[in-house]
């Protein structure tokens, strides 16, 4: 397998954590999207939307977008479980990976793109929607505080996939000088938690 990786991306980092929780290794093509790499003929070959983490099989078939990716590897590699065993388990932690992209990944996304200086001059950004993704951000921290309150891991007592998506988008989001408020003690103790895990910086 090869990997086509971004080193800062948001997404590769959950498909490097998601690998390096099942002790995979494979070998990693970085991608360098400020010089244009992923928009050069032979990557959009292999993605035609130009996006990362791209995983390519030594047969050549292509696998795009990180949870396909995530979901391709379990199968091949269930130990440790990452998207549950049960079916019970397994809808658990799909309900909280999905509010996990759609409530934290989705608006961190957007105040990286609207707000953070990187994108200055390469996009067009709208500073009053960044702003308001700011403050929905801070809202749906303050509601997974609650949620996670009794709990070690968003999906439950097992490390997940939700919790690398909400871990991933955390990164960001404090690059984004948007840290967890210190009062929402709960995510706080959880973000410090799976940071200390020795693939967090995968």
């Amino acid at each position: 397998m090869k990997l086509y990786n971004l080193k800062a991306g948001m997404n590769p980092r959950r498909v490097r954590i998601f690998m390096a929780e099942k002790g995979l290794h494979c070998e990693t093509v970085d991608i360098d999207m400020e010089a244009g790499e992923n928009r050069r003929p032979e990557f959009l070959a292999k993605n035609p939307l130009g996006t990362l983490p791209v995983l390519e099989l030594d047969d050549g078939t292509i696998i795009a977008e990180s949870m396909a990716i995530c979901r391709y590897l379990e199968e091949l590699h269930p130990e440790p479980a990452l998207l549950g065993r049960t079916a019970l388990e397994r809808a658990q932690v799909e309900m909280w990976n999905r509010r996990m992209e759609l409530e934290i990944l989705v608006p961190t996304t957007s105040v990286f793109l609207h707000t953070h200086p990187f994108w200055d001059g390469r996009i067009t950004q709208y500073g009053d929607y960044g702003q308001s993704c700011r403050d929905l951000l801070l809202k749906r921290f303050a509601w997974l505080d609650g949620e996670i309150a009794g709990r070690d891991y968003i999906a439950g007592n097992s490390y997940s996939v939700a919790d690398i998506t909400a871990q991933c988008a955390l990164i960001v989001a404090k690059a984004c000088k948007l840290p967890v408020p210190p009062e929402l003690a709960h995510l706080t103790a959880w973000f410090a938690r799976v940071s200390s895990r020795p693939t967090a910086r995968a």
